[in-house]
């Protein structure tokens, strides 16, 4: 499909703040496409595509995805007289690699090395987008049926040659996509009441027609003629989307009526706009944005980006050769991390958002209060107790079991069920040195320790990353017999 444009009608605000959720969509879009390390060969590369997979009918069987997402809304028109919606996806193109024979044919291979890169084959995803513009005075009733969207994509193979640098060619991409056939069907029914309020439904199918899959047939089978990462984006001019997670009070009884199926609408764009919802299949929060921080697309997003970018840095060049062989976007992930600026880097280890004392009066100012002063300089903690008038001194050692217990005291871990960290549970039994004795903003007192059969202890100290237990969770060892 083509680039966005401005539909015709549409106000600039609204392509603005269009543009602007769809810098979100397309972190939805990629979510998952390529996990690190950003091999084809990497077992976690080996299941993709985790997010919003729209099936044939016939394959919701296999692998346990579903062939429709349905959207529900509530709707003030207001002054809109016109829906905007904009469903995107990806298609698979099932790449393969073929060497080029003195003979002048082609055999496949399972890799082709280059001096920069090792082709292999690998399934990529393409864009596409499919657009609906209707008013919503045709989008009710039996009149709604008319505005059905459907759309049909063909098979087709491409090849692209593989060159080396004298550019003689050395082999070529195969490139296949399998049928790909859906339809957005939108129906909008004004719900009985004092409000002029309305529920919008938009549901996508995939259409594509296809026998049962045989015995023994797995997901990747069915991924060709699927849509990926399938989600919309719904505009109304003049008009205002109610907020699904935290609508106005009166509109609480026709939020809990609606249904939504494999997919998760949100208020989009900027926070002060009402008139844009991304329908996502990953939960989001109203008017979600991208961090400042972030140097660019990472693709592998269930991992935080500095730790991403650290162990990205880190592969050979050979693991760096067949991660840009894998994919295009894996390569600009390689590239991204190569050239990365040390204070971009720095940029990483954490952000603030905002400050503000939460039992104090508010200063109007939106700053942090006198006794919540930052450090200059990037890498310390948001709140310094020795700059805190009012923090609570923590004491040297605590008494457990008539002894005292503080900095260099060995103890025996014995976290209680009543902490809400599940992997406390597996440090029940082990041994640990106390690192400190400190208090928290609540006066509470805790134990910094680290694990004595930890082989990261000296980084774990270096960093201040230590593991916290009260006192009442431990038990003091004596020396013990050599």
């Amino acid at each position: 499909m083509t680039a966005p444009h401005r539909a015709p009608g549409l106000a600039a605000p609204l392509d603005e703040a269009l543009d602007q959720a769809r810098t979100v969509a397309d972190a939805v879009l990629f979510e998952g496409y390529v996990l690190y390390p950003y091999r084809a060969s990497s077992a976690k590369n080996r299941m993709r595509w985790q997010f919003g997979v729209l099936v044939p009918p016939a394959c919701t069987a296999v692998g346990g995805e579903h062939a429709e997402q349905r959207t529900d809304l509530l709707l003030e028109p207001r002054s809109g007289d016109r829906l905007h919606a904009e469903l995107r996806f990806l298609h698979v193109r099932r790449r393969t690699v073929e060497r080029l024979d003195p003979d002048g044919s082609y055999t496949e291979v399972p890799e082709l090395e280059l001096p920069d890169r090792v082709l292999v084959p690998w399934d990529e995803g393409h864009e596409e987008r499919i657009r609906l513009h209707a008013p919503l005075a045709e989008l009710t009733g039996d009149q709604a049926h008319a505005r059905t969207v459907t759309f049909d994509l063909p098979p087709g193979t491409e090849h692209e040659p593989v060159l080396d640098d004298e550019g003689r060619t050395l082999g070529r991409l195969v490139r296949r996509r399998g049928r790909l056939s859906g339809e957005i069907r939108p129906y909008v029914e004004q719900l009985p009441g004092p409000y002029r309020l309305s529920r919008l439904t938009v549901t996508v199918h995939n259409t594509v027609d296809t026998p049962p899959p045989p015995h023994g047939a797995d997901r990747d089978d069915a991924l060709p003629l699927s849509m990926i990462g399938a989600h919309l984006l719904l505009a109304v001019e003049g008009g205002r989307f109610l907020s699904m997670t935290d609508p106005p009070e009166w509109a609480r009884p026709a939020v809990a009526g609606l249904r939504n199926e494999n997919t998760w609408p949100v208020l989009a764009g900027p926070a002060d706009r009402e008139d844009v919802v991304l329908s996502s299949p990953i939960i989001l929060e109203d008017h979600a944005a991208l961090a400042n921080e972030s140097p660019g697309p990472l693709y592998d997003a269930t991992e935080i980006d500095e730790i991403l970018s650290l162990r990205t840095a880190a592969l050979t060049d050979h693991e760096k050769r067949e991660a840009r062989g894998t994919d295009a976007r894996a390569a600009e992930v390689i590239d991204l991390v190569d050239t990365m600026p040390e204070a971009v880097r720095e940029r990483l280890h954490g952000a603030i958002r905002g400050l503000r004392e939460v039992t104090g009066e508010d200063d109007g100012t939106g700053g942090p209060t006198p006794g919540l002063a930052l450090p200059e300089g990037s890498g310390h903690p948001w709140w310094d107790p020795q700059q805190d008038p009012e923090a609570a001194d923590a004491p040297a050692t605590v008494s457990i079991d008539g002894e005292a217990v503080g900095e260099g005291s060995r103890v025996l871990l014995a976290p209680g069920f009543r902490r809400t960290d599940a992997q406390d549970a597996f440090l029940r039994g082990c041994r640990a040195t106390v690192e400190a004795v400190v208090a928290d903003l609540d006066g509470e007192v805790h134990l910094a320790v680290v694990l004595d059969d930890d082989p990261g202890n000296d980084i774990r100290r270096q960093q201040g990353r230590f593991l916290y237990f009260k006192p009442d969770e431990v038990t003091p060892l004596r020396e013990e017999a050599p």
